[in-house]
């Protein structure tokens, strides 16, 4: 059908006259109220919207000479952030002369990574930025 028919036609019932696919050969369209289609397409993008899950990316900050209860502590909340699907950034500051316990750091850092081991998988090493050692943790895969 010709361009100047398929308008006519459209017009006749009041429609208007949609190209569905432009690109193919010929071009497909189609006669429909257009407010109507644009309304139905929001409606599913909305739909697919509200089905998709964010991650977000939480924090728990540790200490250098945390105890080992309180590592638990914050590896049972951790362990919580990452059954819902969030990503963990640890952090670990070090202020005044902890600095000069950079192995104690690590150590912490690798006892709590271990605590976590059943829920979350270790993306990021624990690293230097700054004056804190940070690491990051997501939520393993196969359970």
């Amino acid at each position: 059908m010709s361009r100047q028919e398929a308008l006519d036609l459209a017009d006749q019932k009041k429609l208007d006259l949609v190209c569905i696919a432009p690109k193919a050969n010929p071009p497909v369209c189609r006669i429909l109220d257009y407010g109507k289609y644009r309304y139905e397409m929001q409606k599913r993008e909305k739909e697919a919207r509200k089905k998709q899950k964010t991650m977000q990316v939480k924090e728990i900050r540790l200490s250098t000479f945390i105890e080992d209860h309180d590592i638990m502590v914050k590896a049972k909340t951790a362990s919580k952030f990452l059954k819902d699907g969030d990503k963990l950034k640890v952090s670990l500051r070090f202020r005044g002369r902890e600095r000069d316990y950079v192995a104690r750091g690590m150590e912490v850092m690798d006892k709590f990574a271990e605590a976590v081991a059943d829920v979350g998988t270790v993306d990021r090493k624990p690293k230097f930025e700054g004056r804190s050692l940070t690491m990051t943790l997501s939520p393993r895969k196969d359970k």
